[in-house]
């Protein structure tokens, strides 16, 4: 019976112990298995250290232009602007006239004295006129004569007449009949409005308002003239 008993232990022990040692070779078979697929998949070969860095490559072709951007909006409208015509101009050019006489020797007290006809070749200018000649006025009392440019048989508006006087105060009976002084006096000024085209330009004599006349006398024994002279404004 203690035989048996011995023989059992036995058999029990060896069926314990060599099951166990198959199921670790077992384990270690599966793990050499996982060993060769790793290397399989990664290859034998030990990686190296990293390598330097390269250089760059050539820059590339431009591309493809792309396509154009869709239209903007409409701006908001803009204030109204001034309207401004250009005008060309030829420049100015000169133009002038002399008329002179050579002893007038006029002694009307009142009325035209002598004219020159002018050509104005723009409305927007001035006419400037000069009258040089002697004058002269006597009297025995007070008096006064004037002077005056007419243009086209008016005197000038623009922006007042064009005239001289000469006024002689009352002296002593004596003197003032034999006062006789003739003078070379200016008549002279600027007159804007008038039209373009043929102007009369007229030297006259006349009276002094309410004052009484004397004895006039214009271009006397000298030359007298007159100047007309068209201006830019």
């Amino acid at each position: 019976m203690e035989r048996l008993t011995a023989t059992a232990g036995l058999l029990l022990l060896l069926c314990v112990t060599f099951p166990c040692q198959g199921a670790e070779r077992i384990k270690n078979r599966g793990l050499r298995q996982k060993d060769v697929e790793y290397v399989d998949k990664y290859s034998s070969c030990l990686q190296g250290p990293q390598g330097m860095t390269g250089r760059d490559g050539n820059p590339g072709v431009n591309g493809i232009p792309g396509t154009p951007g869709v239209p903007g909006r409409d701006g908001a409208k803009g204030e109204k602007g001034e309207c401004v015509s250009e005008i060309f101009e030829e420049p100015w050019r000169p133009n002038y006239k002399q008329c002179a006489w050579n002893s007038l020797n006029y002694g009307i007290d009142l009325g035209k004295i002598t004219e020159c006809t002018f050509t104005k070749l723009r409305s927007d200018s001035a006419l400037r006129v000069l009258f040089s000649g002697s004058l002269r006025l006597k009297c025995k009392t007070a008096c006064c004569q004037r002077w005056y440019f007419t243009f086209n048989g008016a005197e000038c508006s623009g922006p007042l007449p064009i005239e001289s006087i000469i006024y002689l105060d009352q002296g002593s009976p004596e003197l003032n009949s034999t006062i006789n002084i003739h003078r070379t006096t200016s008549v002279e000024g600027l007159c804007e409005g008038v039209r373009a085209g043929l102007v009369d330009v007229a030297i006259w004599v006349g009276t002094c308002g309410d004052y009484p006349r004397g004895d006039a006398s214009t271009g006397w024994n000298s030359v007298s003239r007159m100047i007309i002279e068209e201006l830019p404004k």
